[in-house]
């Protein structure tokens, strides 16, 4: 195994695991959100081949002109869904555009929920109708495995098993598919992707095609990510960590540069962001407001909380 950087879990012992075994997951999940913010999970019921597919329809599409890709960009849409050009998103406190395009997927609301009114509509790319339905089939996947998660989360918060449940129907979740290109020139101080916090509740990442994923610790010391074959990355976002008062910590990341040799080679990674309904009340748990820990942010739903912040990283005007 050597040295992980972050503990590894098997959600079929949630899933499918008996009480003990459910028990033990929950401390497990509860704590590395406590202390570092990330988790890998194996045996997550997302399928392999699912994700593959998926990836080799996404290098395809990245692959194409760029006046090919500008097509499916949608303007004034704040990238939240199509196709978003090179160096348009920046870390919230860095002015250099980060070293990556990316296509994003949201919502399909079926079930006739008024919230469909919220949402963009989704953009096909004509021209290859693989990229577009597998990233709605992947989205359904990693929706469901991310719900399980939540369900384990609120557990260790002793809060109803299902408390998250109707907070993520036809959430705002986002699947997004970046790709950084390769490295032509000495890039001017921007990374591949600044370090930063992730918005939403929790992100589900899929293994990169490339290394580069590091988080910051308490030591203030950054560590390697490196994720094991068919394991999933598991972050915490900030409403997770806003909603429990910092006690679920919503840790720093970012992606830097291969060493020079490795310059040419691009990476492709794929990242869940899920999210709630714009409705969510994110006001802190009481559970969560100590003497040691008293309150530490205003009251916010989700909806607005995420406009601050498309703001902050250029994404929205």
């Amino acid at each position: 195994m050597g040295d992980r950087s972050i503990p590894l879990v098997d959600l079929s012992d949630y899933s499918s695991g008996n009480e003990e075994k459910r028990k033990a997951f929950v401390k497990k999940l509860g704590d590395a959100f406590h202390s570092i913010g990330f988790v890998g999970v194996v045996n997550h019921g997302v399928p392999k081949k699912l994700i593959d597919d998926f990836y080799t329809a996404a290098k395809a599409f990245f692959a194409r002109s760029e006046a090919f890709k500008r097509k499916y960009e949608v303007e004034g849409g704040a990238g939240q869904r199509g196709y978003t050009s090179f160096g348009k998103e920046h870390a919230k406190h860095s002015k250099v555009g980060d070293l990556k395009e990316f296509f994003q997927i949201g919502q399909v609301v079926t079930d006739g929920d008024p919230i469909k009114k919220e949402y963009p509509e989704n953009v096909h790319v004509t021209e290859m109708p693989e990229f577009t339905d597998l990233g709605r089939e992947l989205y359904r996947q990693f929706e469901k495995a991310g719900g399980e998660l939540l369900r384990a989360i609120a557990d260790h918060l002793e809060l109803e098993n299902d408390f998250f449940d109707q907070k993520i129907h036809n959430g705002n979740s986002i699947l997004r598919a970046i790709h950084y290109p390769p490295i032509t020139t000495e890039p001017e101080s921007a990374i591949r992707a600044e370090m930063h916090e992730d918005i939403n509740l929790i992100t589900l990442l899929v293994g990169a095609s490339a290394g580069g994923l590091q988080l910051l610790n308490k030591e203030d010391k950054w560590m390697d990510i490196v994720p094991e074959d068919d394991e999933i990355v598991i972050n915490v976002g900030d409403m997770l960590q806003r909603l429990t008062n910092n006690y679920l910590k919503s840790t720093t990341h970012r992606v830097v540069n291969p060493p020079r040799e490795q310059w040419h080679m691009p990476r492709l990674s794929i990242p869940f962001f899920l999210h709630p309904r714009s409705t969510m009340d994110l006001s802190c748990l009481e559970s969560c407001v100590t003497g040691e820990n008293p309150l530490q942010y205003e009251p916010i739903t989700a909806g607005e909380y995420l406009d601050e912040r498309l703001r902050e990283i250029g994404l929205k005007k």
